[in-house]
């Protein structure tokens, strides 16, 4: 019934391994699950085979006629006969639904609930199908009406672009009572614009789908021989990140993210859903998010009508861009798709690209094209062979010959005829048949006295100039095709703008958005650590997916995962939450090196560790043990005491030693030489500052988000308390911490790291007095949206500069235009003043262009600071008794002494 060519190439050997199998079994007992005996017959029927030919024809019918499109018109079996049924159907009117579904009948065998489905699913893309009625809602998920209350009719795009059945392809329906296409000769890349998923045996189909105007510009530009790229959009909108695409092809994927913006602080807004998902699944999955303690709101209100509107109160404290990345990481927020192009060609499943699937319906409508310009020159050239034919015949009177009318038969009228006809075979484009004579000889008395031979000339002329055309369009097929495509953007395109915006998306880790819903407990007697230990030690808060440090006295160290309980042994001398590849954590460490070694001090970051395995801060000797331990999250370093224990001729019993003079290395460094002398105690003398510096800031105008890898544009390098200034091109403006968790809009024309005294230059239009201003000001701190262009939101920004000492050309135009550009020195003409100042006109004509001159002053740079003198020392190293109490000191910290006397 199905090409055995479609099933695996193994099958055959499988086969050949079943029957193999049955034949070593023989007759032996116990395996009747092989063999059925029936009764009153001899006949033994083998299941196995029943199983190979059987499952295999099923599997083809599954995979050929049911769940995997055809690459010729982008159509599932049963959308092909619904579309072909609504045509039959068609009379420019609605149809019921039911009544559809019940004409399909004739040519789908399946039953009405599997038409009436992919009838709503058709209906819902907005392609093909035009509706009335309740179709059901895709942003929602809410089904459709019953079909005897919903009608539909196919679309004008549909009627233009799926029929011809001059060019279609026909065969028996399933009961052979009626005809069917194979396929629709689709003139336009349908199943890029509609997409399709189906599950067949042992293979699938996800095909996403593309915007109608990129889908029309990629054919022209294939046409052209020129390289395009087309990506997916969805109906539902939102953000997706194409980076891995790969061309539709298996092994590809895509993410795609619903677009949240903050109404206020206290408030985020959903305004789109990723494709595949509705409002009430997202907010489910939002709710479980919540309830497992991943995010904190308050609630949830669902208040989604002709557009999504999803609104989420967060809980007091929370901060609404970690919550943005936390919706992303754990609701369905943000999804990853893997589409997988599969059609059918050739009677077979085949997997391309969708570059590879528009090439080949591109190559098909222009062969379409052909095969209707072909089928009309014919029918014009027919027409025009019986114009011209009936001219002679009406013009020259040959009906009126005596010899046509005394003919004894019909076949002497027809000789005669043709005879007559002779002297003008050259007039006709082809030779005259006994059919054409024959279509002659009934024209109708009527017709021959209204005959106008102007008319028919320029009847003829008309027929000529068609095929001319069409001629000249089979010549150049390429540009009519090409014309085809730019015809159906013009015209339906404006109803499919680009509803899913194309962008980058930034990696977001779990572990950093997470909200912290557990708190860590130690048992340090029983050596057990978790969440569920609540009358033990309080350690910190954590999340249910966190990573936990632990490091123990003998400089031991390990990273295990959060657990209810878990035993991780005793002497731990501190734990904590981990961050991985956290480079800003540092630790602060004095151990000794063995049982009666020296004592050495080192500065280190722990990264890329992995979990449940075993590190040493120390050499590894035996009997080593951590004499002083601290973790400082920015760096920070600090100044400690060490009391040493007295023996003969020690002069220093006490020293202090500043880690900053330490440098951070990595965790397996050895350290530096603290002393060697036996050491009684190590405390903290006095907290330090940060010895890392300020944090590298960079902004990634692709993601719109900051980061720490040199990835965008560099900000500078900020401190604790500094601050970034944002700057829209509507005039709004705020300033936020350098967190990498901000969320940023688009629209911005300035990032940078915020300066209170920098004096800002703006040209602006003035909507309320309906003029042009020039005004300078300074930008204030403020986390909430301040604007400096007024409160009327048809002002407009036209020039905005921070150049100390600003110029700006002025050109006019309209009535003015012949008045010379005027220069303006922006710092002359305007003082500093607010922001909210109105500042000053710039002038009362028309004006056409601003534009910024280079500055003709700048300020003063001071001058630097003359660097002191620097010198080299040398060391020299002295037995102890022969030094003073400083060089003694020198040689218990491990220090070597400077010589003066050589500098």
């Amino acid at each position: 019934m199905f090409p055995e060519d479609i099933i695996d190439e193994n099958a055959d050997e499988l086969n050949d391994d079943l029957q193999n199998n049955e034949d070593d079994q023989g007759n032996t007992e116990g395996h009747s699950d092989y063999r059925i005996s029936l009764k009153d017959s001899d006949t033994q029927t083998h299941l196995s085979g029943m199983y190979q030919n059987w499952f295999l024809d099923y599997a083809s019918y599954v995979i050929l006629e049911r769940a995997v499109p055809h690459i010729s018109d982008g159509l599932k079996p049963v959308q092909r006969r619904i579309l072909h049924s609504m045509k039959r159907m068609d009379d420019g009117r609605y149809n019921k639904v039911a009544n559809i579904i019940g004409h399909t009948m004739q040519f789908h065998p399946h039953g009405d609930a599997s038409i009436g489905d992919a009838l709503v699913q058709l209906g819902q893309k907005d392609l093909l199908v035009d509706c009335q009625g309740n179709w059901g809602n895709v942003l929602t998920g809410d089904g459709a009406a019953a079909p005897r209350y919903i009608e539909a009719r196919l679309s004008k795009f549909a009627l233009e672009v799926l029929f011809n059945p001059k060019t279609t392809e026909w065969k028996p329906s399933y009961d052979g009572r009626n005809k069917e296409p194979v396929t629709l000769p689709v003139k336009f890349p349908l199943l890029l614009t509609q997409g399709v998923e189906g599950i067949a045996v042992g293979l699938s189909s996800k095909i996403l789908p593309h915007n109608f105007n990129e889908i029309c510009d990629a054919s022209i530009a294939y046409l052209n021989d020129e390289e395009f790229a087309i990506y997916p959009d969805f109906q539902t909108g939102g953000y997706i990140d194409v980076s891995r695409y790969n061309d539709g092809q298996r092994g590809g994927a895509v993410k795609i993210r619903a677009k949240i913006s903050k109404l206020d602080n206290k408030t985020l807004v959903i305004t789109d859903v990723p494709y595949g998902r509705t409002t009430g699944s997202l907010v489910d999955s939002i709710l479980k998010a919540n309830d497992k303690g991943k995010i904190k709101i308050r609630k949830v209100d669902d208040i989604t009508a002709q557009n999504v509107e999803i609104q989420i109160h967060l809980a007091a404290g929370v901060s609404s861009d970690k919550t943005i990345d936390a919706l992303y990481a754990f609701t369905d927020c943000e999804i990853s798709i893997s589409p997988n192009c599969c059609i059918i060609e050739d009677n077979k499943p085949h997997f391309l690209t969708v570059s590879d699937v528009l090439r080949h319906t591109t190559e098909n409508t222009k062969f379409l094209l052909q095969r209707e310009l072909e089928i009309q020159k014919k029918e014009l050239e027919e027409q025009l062979h019986y114009s011209s034919l009936e001219k002679i015949f009406i013009e020259e009177r040959i009906y009126k010959d005596k010899e046509f009318e005394n003919a004894k038969n019909m076949d002497a009228a027809v000789d005669h005829i043709d005879k007559r006809l002779i002297p003008y075979t050259k007039l006709f484009i082809r030779e005259v048949t006994k059919e054409d004579i024959l279509k002659l000889m009934e024209i109708k008395m009527g017709r021959i006295l209204k005959f106008n031979s102007d008319k028919a000339e320029e009847l003829i002329a008309k027929i000529k100039a068609e095929i001319e055309e069409i001629d000249h369009n089979l010549a150049n097929l390429i540009d009519y095709t090409i014309a085809w495509y730019a015809m159906l953007k013009e015209k339906y395109g404006k109803q499919y703008p680009r509803m899913t915006e194309i962008r980058s998306f930034d990696t977001i880790e779990a572990t950093k958005v997470v909200e912290a819903n557990e708190k860590l407990y130690i048992n340090r007697e029983e050596g057990f650590i978790g969440t569920g230990l609540k009358k033990d030690e309080f350690v910190c808060n954590c999340s249910d997916i966190d990573d936990i440090i632990i490091f123990y006295k003998d400089g031991k160290y390990k990273i295990v995962k959060v657990a209810e309980k878990l035993f991780v042994g005793k002497n731990v001398l501190y734990l904590n939450v981990f961050k991985r590849n956290d480079t800003r954590t540092i630790y602060n460490v004095a151990y000794r090196h063995g049982k009666a070694g020296p004592y050495y001090i080192k500065r280190f970051a722990a990264t890329g560790l992995s979990r449940d395995k075993d590190y040493d801060l120390t050499q590894g000797e035996a009997n080593s043990k951590i004499m002083y331990f601290s973790a400082n999250p920015n760096g920070e370093a600090e100044t400690i005491r060490v009391i040493l224990k007295p023996r003969p001729r020690q002069k220093i019993l006490m020293f202090e030693k500043d880690f900053s003079d330490i440098a951070i290395k990595g965790r397996h460094s050895m350290g530096n030489l603290l002393t060697k002398a036996d050491i009684h105690k190590i405390s903290l003398r006095q907290k330090g500052g940060s010895t890392l510096g300020g944090r590298k800031v960079w902004f990634d105008p692709d993601v719109l988000r900051l980061n720490y890898d040199e990835r965008g544009d560099y900000l500078g390098e900020f401190q604790s308390d500094e601050q970034i200034l944002v700057v829209l091109e509507n005039g709004d403006f705020y300033t936020t911490n350098f967190d990498l968790s901000n969320h940023y809009e688009k629209g911005i024309i300035r990032i940078e790291k915020y300066d209170a005294n920098k004096n800002w230059t703006a040209a602006l239009y003035d909507a309320d007095q309906k003029y042009f201003y020039l005004k300078r000001f300074t930008f204030e701190a403020s986390n909430k949206k301040q604007n400096f262009l007024g409160e009327n939101s048809d002002s407009k920004l036209y020039l905005l500069s921070d150049i100390a000492f600003p110029r700006v050309q002025i050109t006019f135009g309209g009535h003015d235009e012949y008045r010379e550009a005027l220069e303006i020195d922006a710092e002359e003409f305007i003082a500093v003043k607010s922001f909210k100042a109105k500042g000053k006109r710039i002038s009362t004509y028309e004006i056409k262009t601003i534009s910024e001159l280079e500055p003709t002053r700048f300020p003063i740079k001071a001058e630097p600071e003359e660097e002191e003198n620097k010198f080299e020392v040398k060391i020299d190293e002295d037995d102890l008794d022969d030094k003073s109490d400083s060089q003694i000191l020198d040689e218990l910290t491990g220090q070597k002494s400077l010589d003066f006397d050589d500098k």
